[in-house]
């Protein structure tokens, strides 16, 4: 592991978390308003939900989550607050980490806790499992602060075959303490690519590079 408060490698943007209360509807307005229907990615096991994914290019997705009805409810609520949404929103971000450990005592030191890893895995569509670790999701800021996770040893999902992609355009940030958001990010490593959090609701937004024009994905439903 590394030290506390030592040099670590950079942390990247892996995904975009679109939640939903209606993983099969929102999966059918992203591909007509898109032309690109985003493809499946399985179901996480005891957490009461399934996703389906988007390539952003650049090493980076889209993960649309949603409940899973093929799994019973699970004991507690849904991750990304999926039981109390009323219809889609971008919830938070994911940044991708090697040595998640490491990262996590750095951020510690420079005064942000992120949480301690957890392991999650979820089922492919083919019947394989994969996994990873993460820090608990939307723990800091209303989700405009990232979680980190890393894949270890497991193959990446924008790696593989088939997967649409719609190129990242912008990502922005708004928070009622933007400064102290900022300083979060940088106990983290992380620099948000669409530049610093402004003053405003907790908010996420992501433009992507639709075939027919830009898509936004942000507080309400995706749309132009």
């Amino acid at each position: 592991m590394t030290g506390a408060a030592g040099p670590a490698a950079p942390a990247v943007l892996d995904h975009l978390v679109y939640a939903t209360p209606d993983l099969d509807r929102t999966v059918a307005e992203v591909a007509a308003l898109t032309g690109l229907r985003p493809v499946p990615g399985g179901s996480h096991p005891g957490r009461g939900t399934r996703n389906h994914l988007l390539g952003l290019g650049g090493g980076a997705y889209v993960e649309i989550i949603g409940p899973d009805p093929e799994q019973p409810a699970p004991e507690g609520p849904r991750w990304f607050g999926i039981d109390a949404l009323a219809g889609p929103r971008l919830v938070t971000w994911a940044v991708r980490v090697t040595g998640i450990d490491g990262h996590v005592a750095r951020a510690r030191a420079l005064g942000h806790d992120p949480g301690d890893p957890v392991a999650m895995s979820r089922r492919t569509p083919d019947g394989g499992r994969i996994g990873w670790r993460l820090t608990p999701p939307a723990s800091g800021a209303d989700g405009v602060l990232p979680f980190l996770l890393d894949w270890g040893d497991t193959p990446h999902p924008t790696e593989a075959d088939g997967l649409p992609v719609l190129p990242l355009v912008s990502f922005t940030a708004t928070h009622p303490e933007p400064g102290a958001v900022q300083a979060g990010l940088a106990a983290l490593g992380v620099r948000l690519p669409g530049g610093p959090v402004t003053a405003g609701p907790a908010a996420l937004r992501a433009v992507l590079a639709g075939p027919h024009g830009p898509v936004a994905f942000g507080r309400g439903a995706v749309g132009v």
